[in-house]
């Protein structure tokens, strides 16, 4: 395999455990760990880590070493903040620039056609930043997919004791069909609304789990 598709495989798969809480927060890192397991020098994971500690993934610290960055409450409020903030700025252009082919497209996302909330997650995650993508602004787009990172690792450390509950999974994807209905009539500013009730409902189940157990890392 080339060097560049071996330091992506790394990165990507180092990401998804963060991301999973398969790494939780806090964790340590170990670099000669890490190289052993993947089979490589330190350079790749040096480099993986660089770029997870650029995604505030990960924290390096000369003294401490590198660890997975923990998750406090004021964390989650800060990414649940910047989530409300983006997607309502993202559904409200999405109405005026979207073509109708690609509001159209969004029912698609009427159905989840799962009970997993691993693969609930992935789902959820498509559909936000499709948002966005078709918001036709990249910076965006970008800042959306690194929140909404942060908003898994969220769901995976606050949620975990309620994995096989479909209630939240069943009250979102109403909340999507909504916002869905609201797009396709052109409705940015109930678009909006929708969207800040829904993310304000997963805020509620987030904060009352995570203010349940002392803070994570």
């Amino acid at each position: 395999m080339a060097e560049h598709l071996i330091r992506h495989r790394i990165f990507q798969d180092l990401r998804d455990e963060i991301i999973s809480c398969e790494l939780p927060p806090g964790a340590e890192i170990r670099e000669n760990e890490l190289a052993q397991h993947f089979g490589v020098s330190k350079s790749p994971i040096r480099d993986a880590l660089q770029k997870l500690e650029f995604e505030g993934l990960v924290e390096i610290s000369p003294r401490r070493g590198h660890r997975v960055a923990p998750i406090s409450v004021s964390d989650a409020e800060d990414i649940l903040e910047m989530r409300t903030i983006l997607e309502a700025a993202a559904v409200r252009k999405v109405a005026i620039v979207a073509t109708d082919k690609q509001l159209q497209s969004l029912d698609d996302f009427r159905t989840a056609n799962t009970r997993d909330m691993r693969e609930f997650s992935a789902y959820n995650r498509r559909f936000h930043h499709l948002l966005c993508e078709m918001s036709g602004n990249e910076r965006l787009s970008a800042a959306m997919g690194r929140v909404m990172e942060n908003y898994d690792r969220l769901c995976s450390v606050s949620l975990s004791a309620r994995t096989q509950h479909t209630q939240p999974m069943e009250a979102a994807l109403a909340d999507h069909v909504r916002i869905i209905e609201a797009l396709q009539e052109r409705n940015g500013t109930s678009a909006a609304r929708l969207s800040g009730r829904h993310i304000g409902r997963s805020r509620k189940q987030v904060m009352r789990e995570l203010e349940s157990r002392p803070i994570v890392g």
